[in-house]
């Protein structure tokens, strides 16, 4: 058996179609500011996708690099200045930061009503409570890919590997959401020494570990679906998490790295920024 390939390229033409025809119908081009400070290569990249995302819907983008030696408070100023401006609709700050910046205190400066990315505590308060309401972007591509293989997984044994804020933590919340008996691993579970239990009862695996080959392939539950959100430099070839060819032989599904999680992250943030356009104004249609 080899596992199906579940690209995230298709997916996003999809919601970048849909996404079109609501913008149409709106009135207005939605408008997301990028701010951030510093200068990487990483970031650098992911502004450019974002551009091409945001060109393909009808959204506009604006990116503020706050200058070198700008400070903590110069980012925040900046950002509220956004807050007030009616003509921006969704905020983004672009990281890394400056490793002395406080990144939780400068991510709550963004009025919850603008967060594109659904990382402010009152966003993730609300996704805890399962409230209605928006997800961080990549955990929000991983369950659009589970939802893409067709399966019924109501019920079914996820496991998520990771606990970040933008990743591991809101996917593990989102499982929970749809009904998954959900399990979150991390340090202290690779510590102990059951991550390899954890990982062979999954019907459901993401992982989000940021190591490479972190989960070899014999590990992987038979017909089971693989998120691989890691992306690694590993002898100048991007790998993920997941040892991919031992684990596509095992795996019901498995997203490529590069190619499965990545393209659809962006679209994701898109999606949020159309959301945000009507909570903003409950009375537009689409």
């Amino acid at each position: 058996m080899s596992a199906t390939l579940l690209q995230g390229k298709p997916i996003a033409k999809k919601i970048e179609a849909e996404l079109a025809a609501k913008i149409k119908k709106l009135g207005l081009r939605p408008r997301l500011r990028a701010i951030g400070a510093g200068d990487d290569q990483a970031s650098t990249l992911y502004l450019k996708s974002q551009k091409r995302a945001a060109e393909s819907v009808g959204i506009d983008q604006e990116v503020t690099t706050l200058e070198p030696g700008a400070t903590e408070e110069d980012l925040i100023g900046e950002i509220e200045r956004a807050n007030h401006d009616p003509n921006v609709h969704g905020i983004i700050v672009q990281m890394p930061l400056p490793k002395e910046f406080r990144v939780d205190r400068i991510l709550d400066t963004i009025h919850p009503s603008k967060d594109a990315e659904a990382v402010t505590t009152r966003n993730l308060g609300r996704l805890l409570m399962n409230k209605q309401g928006l997800a961080p972007c990549t955990a929000s591509a991983c369950l659009r890919l589970v939802e893409e293989t067709g399966v019924d997984v109501y019920g079914k044994e996820a496991v998520v590997i990771g606990s970040s804020k933008v990743v591991g933590l809101p996917a593990f919340l989102l499982l929970i959401g749809k009904k998954l008996t959900s399990t979150i691993c991390h340090t202290g579970t690779f510590k102990s020494g059951t991550l390899e239990s954890h990982v062979r009862r999954a019907d459901v695996l993401i992982v989000s570990a940021g190591r490479p080959a972190l989960i070899p392939g014999g590990w992987i539950k038979k017909g089971a679906i693989v998120i691989d959100v890691g992306i690694n430099q590993v002898n100048g070839k991007t790998v993920g998490d997941v040892e991919f060819e031992s684990a596509q032989a095992r795996a019901g599904f498995i997203t490529p790295v590069p190619g499965g999680v990545g393209p659809l992250t962006v679209m994701m943030l898109m999606q949020n920024l159309v959301d945000l356009v009507c909570l903003q104004a409950p009375a537009r249609q689409y």
